[in-house]
């Protein structure tokens, strides 16, 4: 429920703060006064479309806020808390827009997105404007609107997501099924070239070792001949080699008397030095047993090379790229051919995305035709009591050829405004009076199922006169017992109906208009009564009717 709302520099309002209570609120005022200004602060508010006109002239920026007692409603409490935005048992909504026309929203003191805005206010408020038959005329809004009545909004999102579901599966599986030539030809190449690089079976870092195993075939008869020179100077050689020559120095060292501590280092040195030369000449030895030429090795080898070389060269990569072409290819490919078993699985999940659609589609049918009858019957009677007492309302579910995002019919209202007539769309319905009186009814009906809290009326009883405006405000009174409902109009039937009065004026000072609301009491709401039935000039006869209708609504 709307508790409170403050209003700064928005259009004619400067500074406005408002206390709300439960029941019927009427606004009322002279014309250009601003008795709607608050409803458009309030449409804002909620996440309403905007411009920097709004913003009061000389002024930096307009900040709108409204204040919610959610307590009893526990969607808008589920919805705070999975954003993360609860703060007990309040909702506060806030909207600044500034001379430039840029705006900001806020939900409990906390920046938000626009939508987020509009999201949580469609659980706290509906506004219904002075025009808003012109929306009823649309199907799409009839559908809307029964749908809500029926309590079918969930039911429809349903069918409309696995509508979209399955036509996205259709559209794929169409695709997939109807592969063009320039496809074709694409995967047929690149099956070759996946082929021609499966039969090459290249291995990781195999282009690396076969490249060392090649260098090393190619040089063993000159490792071998670089092996035994190397070993014949350490050993082998019978004209004189390393070790020999250590062994020589090593005893022509001994010989030196006395034996210095010098003298001795260098013989160790020596005696190290000739170990290590025959080490090094047995190693040589083992290795150059070790050494075996293999001609038809290296021709497996430099073949293999060549192969891998050749298939670079034709791919135009480099030979180290081969393995991740082959990778990319086989991805392209799966992407476009998928194959036998992915077409068949995606026939088959696009079968069964129709099964579940039509499934829920044809319960949404059923409950759609249940809830029609009732809705009609309601509205029906509204409107037989706002001056249409002969008038039939009927609303028609026509099948379609087939299933849509809405399901499988089509919703339009129908009325027959006389006995003996054929109903007729609402949409041809010639006389303006009887459209928003039927407008009315639809809206008033409606109202009494609908589990938004807060529900704004503005100025929809113009057409409207005499007793069926008190008829009208008698609607809005019931509706309003049960909740909050606030009305701006200029009748004193429907304005006398209510639970609290505003009066809105515009006041001029210092070459400056501001609009000002004002809580009326019970003389003064008896003189604003009066006001409306009989215009500026108040008469004694007037302030008895205004104290007449509304002591009459203390008895009711």
């Amino acid at each position: 429920m709307l508790t409170s709302i403050a209003i700064s520099n928005f259009a004619i309002v400067e500074s406005l703060e408002l206390e709300l209570k439960k029941g019927m609120t009427v606004i009322s005022g002279e014309t250009g006064a601003g008795k709607s200004i608050m409803v458009d602060a309030l449409s804002l508010c909620l996440g309403g479309r905007t411009d920097a006109g709004v913003v009061r002239h000389g002024e930096k920026k307009a900040d709108i806020s409204a204040s919610f007692d959610i307590s009893l409603y526990p969607e808008v409490l589920n919805w705070l808390e999975e954003h993360d935005l609860d703060q007990e048992q309040d909702c506060i909504l806030r909207r600044v827009i500034t001379k430039e026309g840029r705006s900001k929203a806020y939900i409990n003191s906390r920046p938000c997105t626009l939508s987020d805005l509009k999201e949580v206010s469609a659980y706290l408020v509906d506004i219904h404007g002075q025009h808003e038959h012109q929306s009823l005329l649309k199907k799409s809004a009839q559908r809307t609107q029964l749908d809500a009545y029926g309590q079918l909004t969930e039911l429809a999102y349903t069918v409309r997501t696995e509508f979209n579901a399955w036509r996205t599966l259709k559209d794929e599986l169409c695709q997939k099924m109807n592969v063009s030539a320039e496809q074709e030809a694409k995967i047929q190449l690149l099956s070759y070239q996946l082929e021609e690089l499966a039969q090459l079976d290249l291995r990781h870092k195999e282009i690396e070792e076969l490249e060392q195993e090649q260098a090393f075939l190619s040089n063993i008869a000159e490792a071998q001949q670089q092996a035994y020179f190397a070993s014949n100077l350490l050993k082998e050689n019978d004209d004189g080699n390393v070790c020999s020559m250590l062994h020589n120095a090593i005893q022509s060292a001994s010989n030196i008397q006395p034996l210095t501590p010098e003298l001795e280092s260098a013989l160790e040195m020596m005696s190290e030095a000739l170990i290590q030369a025959e080490e090094a000449s047995s190693s040589l030895t083992h290795y150059q047993d070790t050494l075996e030429q293999n001609p038809q090795r290296l021709l497996e080898v430099e073949e293999r090379l060549s192969r891998i070389y050749d298939t670079a060269r034709k791919h135009k990569v480099s030979p180290e790229a081969l393995l991740i072409l082959r990778d990319n290819v086989e991805s392209e490919l799966n992407k476009l051919q998928g194959g036998e078993e992915s077409l068949e699985f995606l026939k088959l999940k696009e079968e069964q995305a129709y099964a579940q659609l039509t499934a829920s589609a044809t319960l949404l049918t059923e409950k759609r035709i249940q809830t029609k009858d009732k809705l009609a019957s309601k509205v029906e009677e509204q409107i037989h009591g706002l001056g249409m007492p002969h008038a039939g309302f009927f609303i028609d579910c026509q099948p379609l050829d087939q299933i849509t995002a809405n399901g499988f019919e089509e919703i339009e209202y129908m009325i027959a405004s006389n006995p003996g007539q054929p109903a007729q769309p609402l949409r041809k319905v010639a006389s303006g009076g009887e459209l928003s009186r039927i407008s009315l009814g639809i809206q008033v009906v409606t109202a009494h199922t609908s589990t938004i809290p807060t529900l704004v009326f503005d100025e929809v009883d113009v057409g409207i006169s005499g007793g069926i405006a008190e008829v009208v405000g008698r609607m809005l009174r019931s509706v309003g017992a049960r909740g909050q409902v606030f009305c701006v109009t200029h009748l004193a039937q429907v304005a006398a109906q209510g639970h609290q009065h505003f009066q809105v004026s515009k006041q001029v000072a210092d070459e400056s208009t501001s609009s000002q609301v004002k809580t009326l009491k019970e003389e003064e709401r008896t003189q604003e009564i009066a006001r409306l039935l009989g215009g500026i000039k108040l008469t004694e006869q007037t302030l008895a009717h205004a104290r007449e209708m509304l002591g009459n609504v203390h008895l009711q």
